[in-house]
């Protein structure tokens, strides 16, 4: 069986699935069902100061996106830090440590962005054995108004400069989750490797308004007739996530830079795309909120079936894999060429991949009706955008072939250069000769 035992810096887990600091993790009671269940880690919920209390609204905190099927997409929350006194979290979590050694338990922290105030609560958490800090740089709705979250987030500087703070005043590892409400990550992940962090999470929730009350003209979720910008999560956020982690994972400057992996986690799948995008870890939390924390459960059995089945023995073995593939534009190959293939026998006949080529393609699908409804594939046409494998209602019934080089391209009447195999050392690549120079 694979070996699913993580250690990202320095914590050990019995697995990489952690659960996001979220309402999931707002209490001991939740969080010693999450371990019964199988979770390797949490992140508890964000911890504020020793001050007055934090309210939430007394109401509706989330809005929604759902698919057809009513399956939930994407979730919006309008919800603050913890509304708990921050000595009963902390005693909580100190017990709950002592419960489950060999789980990581990871303390969320947001403060004002003053010395004095990470100085004060960092000692707090120290002492209830935590095996280590998240710094919540990233929440946009309530708290960044207030001067804190994506507010501290979105200026690289601040970032430094808490970082530098936290380094000097703990022992544990300093985790900088990093918001995704910003123009390019990579600043703020640079920002949070020179003031000397451990590791990055992302990504924390997106600045959102999910829907609209058309009868009340009040976002939804609506308090007393009026509604807030607030976090998108959930499996839409997750194509966001991935290209995030892998411009960190794949940067110079943040090369090597252990990185938690945050957003729409919902099937081993899903995890596995992080890992080898580069992310030590994952953490999760719509889909515990949508299917419960037994979920972890088929994420742990899927991700070890399937590394077994390829031969993978540990985590170390798949981390990473993918980022030498991730190219920017100028790098892909021109001269590759592929064209979509129609399986006949599969074909159901609904013609969704024929009107959406018509009409918002390259007119290469044709209907043919010679007694039997049928549609065939236009190579001369074809540009192999493959629009008709993604409308495609049966899965593999519409794929994508390449042609070998030196097979006739018939859309441009030229043959595919054997000699532009790789087209990233080309020659003719300008790109490739600007490197060269």
């Amino acid at each position: 069986m694979a070996d699913l035992r993580n250690t990202f810096v320095g914590i050990e887990s019995p697995n990489p699935f952690w659960l996001a600091s979220a309402p999931p993790t707002d209490k001991a009671y939740n969080v010693e069902r999450a371990f019964k269940a199988g979770w390797g880690g949490v992140v508890w919920k964000t911890l504020g100061e020793d001050g007055p209390p934090v309210v939430n609204v007394n109401g509706p905190r989330y809005g929604a996106i759902w698919g057809a099927d009513r399956r939930l997409l994407g979730l919006n929350n309008i919800e603050l830090i913890t509304d708990r006194d921050l000595y009963t979290n902390l005693r909580e979590m100190k017990q709950v440590k002592m419960n489950w050694p060999d789980r990581a338990l990871i303390a969320s922290i947001m403060v004002p962005c003053e010395e004095e105030s990470w100085k004060a609560i960092l000692p707090l958490v120290e002492e209830t054995g935590a095996d280590g800090i998240e710094l919540n740089f990233g929440c946009p709705h309530g708290m960044s108004e207030r001067g804190m979250g994506a507010a501290v987030g979105q200026v690289p500087a601040y970032i430094e400069m808490v970082v530098r703070w936290c380094k000097q005043y703990t022992r544990m590892p300093v985790i900088t989750k990093l918001t995704p409400n910003i123009t390019d990550i990579r600043h703020p992940a640079r920002a949070a490797k020179a003031g000397g962090t451990d590791a990055v999470s992302l990504i924390n929730t997106i600045n959102s308004i999910t829907s609209v009350n058309l009868d009340t003209f009040a976002p939804e979720p609506s308090i007393d007739g009026k509604g807030s910008h607030g976090g998108y999560c959930g499996p839409a956020v997750k194509p966001i996530a991935l290209n995030m982690v892998a411009e960190i994972a794949r940067d110079p400057e943040t090369r090597g830079l252990p990185i938690s992996g945050i957003g729409g986690i919902t099937t081993w799948r899903d995890a596995a795309e992080f890992l080898v995008l580069g992310a030590g870890n994952v953490q999760v939390c719509t889909a515990a909120m949508t299917y419960g924390f037994k979920i972890v459960q088929e994420m742990i059995t899927g991700l070890s079936t399937w590394m077994d089945a390829k031969g993978h023995r540990t985590l170390d073995d798949i981390t990473g894999r993918a980022i030498p593939n991730v190219s920017d534009w100028q790098y892909l190959n021109l001269n590759y060429v592929a064209k979509a293939r129609i399986d006949q026998d599969s074909c159901i006949k609904c013609g969704r991949c024929h009107i959406a080529c018509e009409d918002t393609s390259h007119q290469a699908i044709t209907q043919v009706v010679d007694g039997v409804r049928h549609f065939e594939v236009m190579e001369d046409e074809c540009v192999g955008c493959n629009l008709c494998v993604n409308v495609c209602p049966v899965q593999d019934c519409i794929t994508m072939v390449a042609l070998p080089p030196g097979t006739l391209d018939e859309r441009t009447g030229k043959v595919v250069d054997p000699a532009y195999a790789n087209w990233t050392t080309h020659p003719n690549n300008p790109m490739s000769r600007q490197a060269a120079e």
